[in-house]
């Protein structure tokens, strides 16, 4: 208190309100900090494993688009002309999982925690923990088990180690391209491990501000 008897504000205080102020929206109340913000390490990993399926998207958008990548032989990858079925089929599944990369950044940006205004019905409230956990967590343990199964298979006869797959150059530019994806289902389990014990911390320190006295 002043000698005025208004009350101060301090650093702490405000924090405090800060935590525990929800304010009213058309779809409900739902606190503005839902969580602590994510350490540095963090983000980067997350921007990582958004970015592990461009180079192989990149490769499969060339191969759509009729630029040579090594097979030969009766290979569809061989004899895909632009425009096709195939061709386009190809582009949509690096499109497909490009988006999933970048589904990566929720777990650290506030549209992870909270949905956006836009969406009709639930936007502006709090995204439930599991609802993004739960997904991300099979995901990861998914991708994981695909990649180790690449990486002991990529030579393998019917696959690399097929007469019509590439070789030289473009066995290597292939495989580099495909290398990243190797990295992406452990990296979204680190993310998504940290994305939850923040959550989780995020809502015990709520509860012991909202049972503080005074």
């Amino acid at each position: 208190m002043t000698a005025h008897g208004t009350a101060t504000v301090t650093p702490v205080t405000r924090a405090r309100a800060t935590a525990t102020t929800v304010p009213e929206t058309t779809g409900g109340t739902v606190p503005t900090g839902t969580s602590l913000p994510p350490p540095r390490w963090a983000i980067r990993l997350a921007h990582l494993a958004a970015l592990t399926p461009l180079p192989s998207s990149l490769w499969r958008i060339a191969a759509a688009l009729g630029i040579p990548v090594g097979f030969t032989g009766d290979n569809a990858l061989a004899t895909v002309t632009f425009g096709s079925w195939f061709s386009l089929y190809m582009i949509a599944l690096s499109l497909f999982a490009d988006g999933l990369g970048l589904l990566a950044l929720g777990l650290v940006r506030h549209w992870g925690e909270v949905f956006p205004r836009w969406i009709p019905l639930i936007g502006g409230r709090r995204v439930p923990t599991a609802v993004a956990v739960v997904p991300a967590g099979l995901g990861a343990i998914v991708l994981t088990a695909v990649g180790v199964m690449g990486v002991f298979g990529w030579n393998a006869p019917g696959n690399m180690g097929h007469p019509d797959a590439p070789d030289g150059i473009a066995y290597w530019a292939m495989t580099i391209c495909y290398l990243p994806l190797v990295a992406w289902g452990p990296l979204l389990a680190a993310v998504t491990g940290h994305y939850w014990l923040r959550r989780h911390r995020g809502r015990r320190s709520r509860s012991r501000n909202l049972h503080r006295p005074g």
